[in-house]
């Protein structure tokens, strides 16, 4: 019998052993998230205000669920990184399984919001209650991850809980690698939501 595993429990200790995953120490794997970003304009920033602005006055009022980080803060994040237009287009709640077939096991799980272009996974983005710390997502957006049917090509996530960013990058051939960036949040003072936008348009446009 297959055994069936839900992915929002499956942990990095478990990906390690069963796909032999892991997070490499080389500096030069994830530049995307740090090098050349694109400049974005005082108006986008004047949005971005506006978009941290509302979600913050929600924080007052929990809980606030994945619906609304989706709507408040990753909605307009993707618009402005352009993942709205031509070649990409958006398909929300997939679902995917990951066969192990040594094991006779499978993942299995729900992704929040997958972002496709000619039908391969370019980024990943999965969002959870805004109480949650992202750390608990990263296992869950990495077992979707290593589900990419295209193995030649490097897939990209980011996880958030709507305050909250991390981004990261998988690299398939040979044994799985991954790395992460550094956490973006809204708790600063400075709006850490330029960051995010420019490393979200900087993947848009090397992913074109």
């Amino acid at each position: 019998m297959i055994q069936v595993i839900q992915a929002h429990n499956v942990s990095l200790t478990y990906l390690e052993a069963r796909f032999g995953l892991k997070e490499t120490e080389t500096e030069d794997f994830f530049t995307e998230w740090f090098d050349t970003l694109p400049e974005i304009t005082d108006i986008e920033k004047q949005y971005l205000d506006r978009v941290k602005t509302n979600f913050m006055r929600l924080v007052k009022h929990p809980p606030i669920l994945e619906n609304a980080v989706k709507m408040i803060v990753l909605s307009p994040l993707l618009d402005l990184a352009g993942f709205y237009r031509e070649p990409f287009f958006i398909a929300t709640e997939e679902s995917i399984e990951i066969a192990l077939e040594d094991e006779g096991e499978i993942i299995k799980g729900k992704i929040d919001v997958l972002v496709i272009q000619e039908k391969l996974w370019l980024l990943v983005i999965e969002s959870k209650r805004a109480s949650f710390s992202i750390l608990a997502a990263i296992p869950q957006a990495l077992a979707y991850m290593l589900g990419n049917p295209n193995s030649d090509e490097p897939v990209f996530g980011c996880v958030t809980n709507g305050e909250d960013f991390q981004f990261i990058k998988l690299i398939k051939q040979d044994k799985p690698e991954y790395a992460l960036s550094d956490k973006f949040t809204l708790s600063k003072r400075e709006n850490e939501l330029y960051q995010v936008l420019k490393i979200l348009r900087k993947l848009s446009q090397a992913l074109s």
